[in-house]
């Protein structure tokens, strides 16, 4: 196999958000095993940080094109910081996977304001703080990749906040689809389905996690590798001409 075909990101720079765990880190491994230099954005968790960069060296990835960086998406001067040091770092910023969030299960009747200011903090003012800051540092032909959920085309009981936040991402990245289209950058959102997590198993007994899994045509949850393996197509010369799509990886679920 050539080195192309083995290594398709090779010489693309890739920040993620929330990289330190689940999905993210998943996607992190991914993106530094196909080649790209990553920059690993963790809130607080530096140990699952550092263990995204051993198991993206364990996958035959270079080190020394990763690297972490603490971030708190919900600040823009932070999130501002995270862009600057990946251009300081690798020269420049080609793909932006926008991923940090938190989860409320929680009736919109018992949802305090606080809980909906700290939810709407990091999953809508994060990511439109991350979009934004893509929209000015990203190289023409870039990809930005919002990660969202497949509970938007649900109405699921106790997840009325979260989906309410999800659904802004989608459509912010829809429209800025149509802003930097002009310079040749895809812009897309990537919705999994129940996928086994600590995240999605966080308050759910096992008959509950076994229901969720039922719900799909695939009878299964998603791991983390199956959405990394979409997020990596998009990022590279196949996802060139997708833009302004949400694609459900959810294995039937919606």
């Amino acid at each position: 196999m050539s080195s192309a075909a083995s290594k398709p990101l090779a010489g693309k720079v890739a920040i993620i958000t929330g990289g330190s765990k689940g999905i993210g880190q998943a996607i992190s491994v991914a993106l530094a095993s196909a080649g790209a230099s990553v920059v690993v954005s963790y809130a607080g968790d530096e140990a699952g940080a550092r263990a995204t960069v051993a198991a993206a060296v364990a996958a035959g990835a270079d080190a020394s094109k990763i690297q972490i960086v603490r971030s708190d998406v919900s600040k823009s001067e932070s999130v501002r910081s995270l862009f600057e040091s990946a251009v300081e770092h690798f020269g420049g910023v080609d793909i932006v996977i926008n991923n940090a969030g938190i989860i409320l299960y929680k009736s919109i009747l018992d949802t305090s304001d606080e809980e909906f200011d700290n939810l709407f903090n990091t999953n809508v003012k994060g990511a439109f703080f991350v979009l934004r800051e893509a929209a000015r540092t990203v190289r023409n032909g870039g990809r930005v990749i919002s990660i969202s959920s497949s509970t938007t085309a649900l109405a699921l009981p106790t997840y009325g906040t979260y989906s309410g936040g999800k659904a802004a991402v989608e459509q912010m990245s829809r429209v800025l689809c149509k802003e930097v289209g002009a310079r040749g950058i895809t812009v897309n959102v990537v919705s999994p389905g129940p996928t086994d997590t600590a995240l999605f198993r966080l308050g759910k007994d096992e008959a509950t996690i076994a229901k969720f899994a039922a719900m799909n045509a695939l009878g299964r949850l998603g791991k983390p590798e199956d959405i990394a393996a979409v997020v990596v197509s998009l990022a590279g010369e196949s996802g060139a001409f997708v833009s302004g799509q949400n694609l459900r990886v959810n294995g039937g679920f919606v």
